[in-house]
């Protein structure tokens, strides 16, 4: 079983401005290093096993810029999904599932689905968690990755983790949980 990346690159361009605008927000820029923030996360995925080619959702005004970025990098998208209108992380995934269910050949898509945005400094532990996460993925399960939070943040949710029997199992998911004194869950 493949597995499929699928690379959420919406977004309004409204938190690094005047830098990141709405027609080149940030995930367009090379704000790391020579790489913009697009090119770094499919960069992040060389050495992986058994990975497909990218599948990525961005922004229909973006369509060129996300074409452009492949081409730079002599890479070709498996598809280019554009959303006439930007509504969050699960309708985009839920777009990404049924094009990845057509494109597999009858087989069940296995999806890693990335932030085109986001800094991972440490690629071996990213590949190493990836590689962790397959086993479990591949007996149906949801697999999510997180960070340690350093501080409360109220625009987030928390995930409460224990460790089961040789894995670690979410309990549950506080969704942008508010506390009182602003004490990280």
């Amino acid at each position: 079983m493949n597995l499929i990346p699928v690379i959420m690159s919406g977004g309004s361009g409204s938190r690094l401005w005047p830098q990141s605008r709405s027609l080149y927000p940030k995930q367009f820029l090379p704000l790391v290093n020579d790489q913009t923030m697009l090119q770094n996360t499919i960069s992040r995925l060389d050495g992986l096993d058994s990975v497909s080619s990218s599948m990525v959702i961005a922004n229909e005004e973006h369509r060129f810029l996300v074409a452009e970025q492949f081409r730079q990098m002599n890479r070709k998208a498996s598809a280019i999904i554009l959303e006439p209108v930007g509504r969050n992380t699960a309708p985009a995934v839920a777009l990404a599932a049924l094009k990845a269910k057509a494109i597999s050949e009858g087989k069940e898509p296995l999806l890693l689905v990335l932030a085109a945005d986001h800094v991972i400094k440490d690629v071996k532990a990213f590949h190493q968690a990836v590689e962790a996460a397959l086993p479990a993925a591949r007996d149906g399960k949801l697999v999510t990755f997180g960070i340690v939070p350093t501080h409360p943040e109220t625009g987030y949710g928390y995930i409460k983790a224990f460790v089961g029997h040789g894995d670690t199992e979410a309990r549950r998911k506080d969704e942008k949980l508010l506390k009182e004194n602003s004490v990280t869950p």
